[in-house]
């Protein structure tokens, strides 16, 4: 199974594609994409054609997006939703399967406590995953992590050919 792992963010937003055997998956590719400043349709737009363009490249079976955390900033919480709706949207248009993984269940996933911080996820990232080196954000590392999440999810039972049950 090619999960499409996305951490939906306003300012950056983390992409990763992994695939493989759950217990040991593979990244195929990661970026972080940073919408340029602007009129927030023109950025929900960028969201939406690097999905897109992700999505007929890399040919994934399944979409994994993270659940919403509300946080006290309302403001950034608010660019998240819609963030996570420009991708909900190209997931609809494009008629892929969404898996969606809570906060706790990635950390759990990946460091095998669901309360970890950031920095213990960007640790385990590389220590699960090949990872050629170079810098990157924790968007993106974020992404990967959900990626690792979501592939024992994704199985070919429940998605065949990507498409939903």
């Amino acid at each position: 199974m090619r999960v499409l792992a996305i951490d939906p963010g306003f300012d950056r937003l983390g992409l990763a594609v992994v695939e493989g055997n759950p217990s040991k998956p593979t990244v195929v590719w990661s970026d972080c994409v940073i919408p340029p400043k602007g009129k927030v349709h023109e950025r929900l737009g960028v969201v939406f054609s690097t999905v897109e363009k992700a999505v007929k490249k890399f040919k994934p079976d399944v979409l994994a997006l993270e659940s919403l955390f509300f946080s006290k900033n309302v403001k950034t919480a608010l660019g998240v939703a819609e963030a996570r709706g420009a991708v909900l949207s190209a997931a609809g248009v494009l008629n892929l399967p969404v898996i969606e993984c809570s906060p706790q269940q990635i950390k759990l996933a990946v460091t095998g406590y669901g309360a970890a911080d950031k920095k213990a996820v960007g640790r385990m990232v590389p220590k699960l995953v090949t990872l050629s080196p170079r810098k990157r954000f924790d968007d993106e590392l974020d992404a990967i992590a959900l990626g690792i999440c979501a592939l024992p999810q994704a199985s070919p039972t429940r998605y065949p050919q990507g498409k939903i049950k």
